[in-house]
Protein backbone atom coordinates (compact mmCIF):
# COMPACT_ATOMS: atom_id res chain seq x y z
CA UNK A 1 0.00 0.00 0.00
CA UNK A 2 1.30 3.31 -0.81
CA UNK A 3 0.34 6.81 -1.08
CA UNK A 4 1.87 10.01 -0.84
CA UNK A 5 1.44 13.24 1.72
CA UNK A 6 1.52 16.64 0.03
CA UNK A 7 2.31 19.16 3.12
CA UNK A 8 2.74 23.20 2.64
CA UNK A 9 5.08 24.83 4.44
CA UNK A 10 5.13 28.43 5.86
CA UNK A 11 8.53 28.42 6.02
CA UNK A 12 11.51 26.99 8.56
CA UNK A 13 9.51 24.77 10.96
CA UNK A 14 8.14 21.68 12.43
CA UNK A 15 5.12 20.74 10.87
CA UNK A 16 3.16 17.69 12.56
CA UNK A 17 1.42 15.35 10.07
CA UNK A 18 0.52 12.29 12.99
CA UNK A 19 -3.25 12.29 12.48
CA UNK A 20 -3.23 12.49 8.27
CA UNK A 21 -0.85 9.14 8.85
CA UNK A 22 -2.69 7.83 11.58
CA UNK A 23 -6.01 8.14 9.25
CA UNK A 24 -4.22 6.26 6.28
CA UNK A 25 -2.65 3.49 7.44
CA UNK A 26 -4.31 -0.17 8.30
CA UNK A 27 -3.75 -3.96 9.15
CA UNK A 28 -0.35 -4.36 10.11
CA UNK A 29 2.98 -4.08 8.74
CA UNK A 30 6.45 -1.49 8.71
CA UNK A 31 5.83 1.65 7.26
CA UNK A 32 8.36 3.23 5.54
CA UNK A 33 7.81 7.43 5.12
CA UNK A 34 10.46 9.13 2.88
CA UNK A 35 11.02 12.95 1.91
CA UNK A 36 11.23 13.68 -1.60
CA UNK A 37 13.43 16.70 -1.27
CA UNK A 38 16.93 17.79 -0.12
CA UNK A 39 16.33 20.53 1.94
CA UNK A 40 14.07 19.43 4.62
CA UNK A 41 13.93 16.41 7.03
CA UNK A 42 11.50 13.82 8.69
CA UNK A 43 11.45 13.39 12.65
CA UNK A 44 9.41 11.83 15.18
CA UNK A 45 9.71 14.14 18.19
CA UNK A 46 7.44 15.28 21.29
CA UNK A 47 4.30 16.47 20.23
CA UNK A 48 3.09 17.38 23.55
CA UNK A 49 5.16 20.75 24.43
CA UNK A 50 5.36 23.91 21.91
CA UNK A 51 8.90 24.61 23.54
CA UNK A 52 10.62 21.74 22.43
CA UNK A 53 9.91 22.41 18.68
CA UNK A 54 10.83 25.74 19.14
CA UNK A 55 14.27 24.98 20.70
CA UNK A 56 14.83 22.50 17.83
CA UNK A 57 14.55 24.72 15.60
CA UNK A 58 16.97 27.52 17.66
CA UNK A 59 19.47 24.62 17.64
CA UNK A 60 19.74 23.87 14.35
CA UNK A 61 19.55 27.73 13.05
CA UNK A 62 22.70 28.28 15.41
CA UNK A 63 23.91 24.46 14.06
CA UNK A 64 23.99 25.65 10.66
CA UNK A 65 23.65 29.67 10.30
CA UNK A 66 22.78 31.22 6.93
CA UNK A 67 25.46 31.97 4.59
CA UNK A 68 25.31 35.68 5.53
CA UNK A 69 26.61 34.71 8.77
CA UNK A 70 30.49 35.14 8.83
CA UNK A 71 31.37 31.78 9.93
CA UNK A 72 29.76 30.64 6.94
CA UNK A 73 31.88 32.09 4.33
CA UNK A 74 33.46 29.07 3.10
CA UNK A 75 30.27 28.13 1.72
CA UNK A 76 30.63 27.61 -2.23
CA UNK A 77 26.79 27.18 -2.87
CA UNK A 78 25.28 30.09 -2.39
CA UNK A 79 23.36 31.67 -5.91
CA UNK A 80 19.91 30.05 -4.19
CA UNK A 81 19.67 32.10 -1.45
CA UNK A 82 21.43 32.14 2.19
CA UNK A 83 18.83 29.48 2.98
CA UNK A 84 19.88 27.34 0.90
CA UNK A 85 23.23 25.41 1.28
CA UNK A 86 22.26 25.63 5.57
CA UNK A 87 19.16 24.02 4.43
CA UNK A 88 20.84 20.95 2.12
CA UNK A 89 23.35 20.74 5.61
CA UNK A 90 20.60 20.72 7.98
CA UNK A 91 18.65 17.69 5.61
CA UNK A 92 22.44 15.79 5.46
CA UNK A 93 22.44 15.56 9.35
CA UNK A 94 18.65 14.77 9.95
CA UNK A 95 16.79 11.57 8.57
CA UNK A 96 15.00 11.92 5.62
CA UNK A 97 12.97 8.83 5.85
CA UNK A 98 11.33 7.05 9.02
CA UNK A 99 10.10 3.58 9.52
CA UNK A 100 7.53 2.95 11.96
CA UNK A 101 5.52 0.22 13.34
CA UNK A 102 1.59 -0.29 12.43
CA UNK A 103 -0.37 -2.89 14.60
CA UNK A 104 -4.04 -3.09 13.90
CA UNK A 105 -3.88 -0.26 11.79
CA UNK A 106 -2.67 1.80 14.39
CA UNK A 107 0.97 3.63 14.37
CA UNK A 108 2.83 2.33 17.34
CA UNK A 109 4.40 5.62 18.02
CA UNK A 110 5.02 6.03 21.78
CA UNK A 111 2.62 8.80 24.42
CA UNK A 112 4.40 11.74 22.96
CA UNK A 113 5.62 11.02 19.52
CA UNK A 114 4.52 13.04 16.68
CA UNK A 115 5.98 12.33 13.20
CA UNK A 116 6.84 15.97 11.50
CA UNK A 117 7.88 17.60 8.24
CA UNK A 118 11.00 19.40 9.81
CA UNK A 119 11.09 22.44 6.98
CA UNK A 120 14.57 24.03 6.09
CA UNK A 121 14.01 27.03 3.89
CA UNK A 122 12.96 30.60 4.53
CA UNK A 123 10.05 30.24 1.74
CA UNK A 124 7.17 28.30 1.75
CA UNK A 125 7.20 25.15 0.16
CA UNK A 126 5.22 22.28 -1.07
CA UNK A 127 6.52 19.22 0.16
CA UNK A 128 6.08 15.81 -0.69
CA UNK A 129 6.31 12.76 1.77
CA UNK A 130 6.16 9.35 -0.22
CA UNK A 131 4.50 6.49 2.16
CA UNK A 132 4.83 2.74 2.17
CA UNK A 133 3.06 -0.17 4.21
CA UNK A 134 4.61 -3.63 3.57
Amino acid sequence: MQTTFTLTTQGQGLYEFTDRVADWVAGDGLLTLFIRHTSASLLIQENADPEVQTDLRAFFARLVPPTTDPSMAYLSHTYEGPDDMPAHIKAALLPVSLSIPVEDGRLRLGTWQGIYLFEHRDAPHIREVAAHLG
